[in-house]
């Protein structure tokens, strides 16, 4: 093999954007992400160091804008592998200045956004960046044209793609900042961008060689997902063009149908169904090792089936068990509701065998209905004993390993399976103090909606737990009558027989109502009953009494003894 070469060297931004260099943004790039938020501090960055004293713009020091890396030969072609971001967002910023310029400024800053054609020779304009083919002409028509970028504004949103919105966004925030400058503001800064702003090109005519030196950029720091890097791996591995294409598209629709946050978990799922432990290492490491081991390529499968058998499988499957939107002829409204309340669990740790299940299961919706109702009951059940992290890993390692072994997940010594012991450690921690634990609200809900008889929908703004005793009466009230000594107080207080369920802020004078008064100003809403039926069941009772409570928690813990199949 060859001696690759490593070229870089500073330059600035009209050196950058310049017949020096065509960039393009390669088919497995992310698309363009930066918000309005990244897009101002940029701005603002600029402005201040355009701003500095009263110097003569030749006389302002450099200001570094960092570094990109580039696929780059002898030629002025130049396939961005780090950097698109930045200039993306500084192209929309000089098409924004240009707009709001006299001509004679104006006409000089088209040059830094495309090369002019010349119909003497037959040539058309080149343009100085092309991002993705996807969103490359409406880059172009409404950003690095003339007059394109004062359609922006008026352009509906709803029709365009995700990093057509942050175009439009970023644009229309320029635009607006600007217009509150005088013109010769506006020309300083245009003036400081092109002639004092600088970027450091390191290029290198090997995609091996740039991808290299764009994973130890990412390695110290610079802000890029293990999810665009594994893109970047898998994609530029793939040596047809069409093929290239086909896969980087099928790839990005995966993720803006996760969104960008939802996407980048998904790949620790998946590290978790191959690694079946505790990550040790970096996700995108242990990704490298275990999922797809680039370091043994005779290990690795093609970057097509990956993207086949892996992952649009999986994004599927983690999609619709977060959405809540299985489609099957029967039981799709059961297993719905099961992944409601999995995704109400306060870890996600029960994610990899849900979505490695999901996606070997999802045309046996009976199958579907039986695990999942065992894997909440399993969650749930780790929940409330307060199993550690590690031990739930640990739990959920043997549950993956049982689904791909093909075992009886229903035997009594499944890891999906409850033991008697931790039924009986669960039943304990039931029958104490429930409400100082982590999953109280989670307990009454599920409770709420077992007595409704209906599946509720919890959309109120605020919900909180109310004690029928209080925790602190007054010395004069009625409760030291019904509950005179102090330790029967703190046996009931936070037992679950004792509370109950408000879509409204607790109101510590309300606390110490008597019971009928509390029922009659806490307990209704101004529309009549409470949306709880845990609640609402207290209407009709008389009078709060330990007697009640004891039998209020039996009937309680018994449902959810029938629910969770608690022995």
């Amino acid at each position: 093999m060859g001696k690759v070469n490593i070229h870089g060297a500073e330059y600035p931004i009209q050196k950058i954007f310049s017949d020096d260099f065509f960039f393009t943004v390669p088919l497995y790039q992310r698309p363009y992400a930066w918000t309005a938020e990244n897009a101002e501090e940029l701005f603002d960055d600029l402005l201040a160091f355009a701003s500095e004293g009263r110097e003569q713009i030749e006389d302002l020091n450099p200001y570094f804008l960092g570094s990109i890396v580039l696929i780059k030969g002898d030629t002025s072609d130049a396939q961005i592998v780090d950097g698109q971001q930045r200039l993306t967002t500084l192209t929309i910023l000089l098409a924004a200045i240009r707009l709001l310029v006299q001509t004679e400024y104006a006409t000089a800053l088209t040059p830094f956004l495309y090369q002019k054609g010349n119909p003497i020779a037959g040539t058309s304009n080149r343009y100085r960046l092309r991002i993705r083919e996807r969103d490359n002409t409406f880059f172009r028509d409404y950003v690095q044209d003339e007059e394109g970028i004062k359609k922006l504004e008026t352009l509906d949103a709803a029709a365009l793609s995700d990093s057509q919105k942050n175009i439009r966004a970023n644009a229309i925030l320029f635009l607006q900042r600007l217009k509150s400058f005088s013109e010769d503001r506006r020309i300083r800064l245009a003036q400081a961008i092109v002639t004092r702003c600088f970027l450091v090109v390191v290029s290198t005519p090997s995609f091996d060689s740039a991808y290299r030196i764009f994973s130890v950029l990412n390695d110290r720091g610079l802000n890029l997902s293990h999810a665009d890097i594994l893109k970047a791996d898998y994609i530029g591995k793939i040596s047809s063009e069409q093929e290239q294409s086909k896969y980087s598209q099928a790839w990005e629709e995966t993720e803006e149908l996760l969104g960008r946050e939802m996407f980048q978990s998904l790949f620790a799922h998946i590290r978790m169904i191959y690694r079946k432990a505790k990550l040790q290492d970096t996700v995108l490491e242990e990704f490298r090792d275990y999922v797809w081991p680039t370091r043994e390529p005779q290990l690795a499968i093609s970057p097509q089936r990956f993207i086949d058998e892996t992952l649009l499988p999986y994004a599927e499957a983690f999609s619709t068990i977060r959405y809540a939107n299985y489609q099957s002829v029967k039981f799709a409204e059961n297993v719905n509701h099961l992944f409601k309340w999995l995704n109400k669990i306060e870890n996600s740790d029960w994610l990899p065998p849900a979505i490695l299940y999901f996606s070997r299961n999802q045309n046996d919706p009976a199958a579907m209905m039986h695990f999942f109702k065992d894997l909440e009951r399993l969650a749930v059940g780790l929940m409330i004993q307060g199993v550690n992290v590690n031990k739930r890993i640990e739990r959920y390692s043997r549950v993956l390993t049982a689904i791909e072994n093909g075992d009886d997940l229903y035997s009594t010594d499944s890891s999906l399976q409850l033991t008697y012991q931790e039924q009986k450690v669960i039943l304990e921690y039931l029958n104490g103090n429930l409400y100082e634990s982590w999953f109280c609200k989670y307990v009454l809900l599920r409770l709420d909606e077992i007595i409704s008889g209906t599946e509720a929908s919890y959309n109120y703004p605020i919900i909180t737990i109310e004690h029928v005793l209080p925790q602190t009466p007054k010395t004069d009230s009625i409760w030291m009558t019904l509950f005179p000594s102090e330790n029967e107080r703190e046996h009931y207080v936070h037992r679950l027989g004792n509370l109950v369920l408000l879509s409204r802020k607790k109101n510590s004078e309300a606390q110490n109502y008597d019971f009928e008064t509390k029922k009659r100003k806490y307990f209704l809403t101004a529309s009549g009953a409470s949306p709880f039926a845990l609640t609402t069941q207290l209407i009709h009772v008389n009078q709060w009494t330990p007697s009640i409570i004891e039998q209020r928690q039996q009937f309680l813990v018994n449902k959810l003894k029938e629910i969770w199949r608690l022995s």
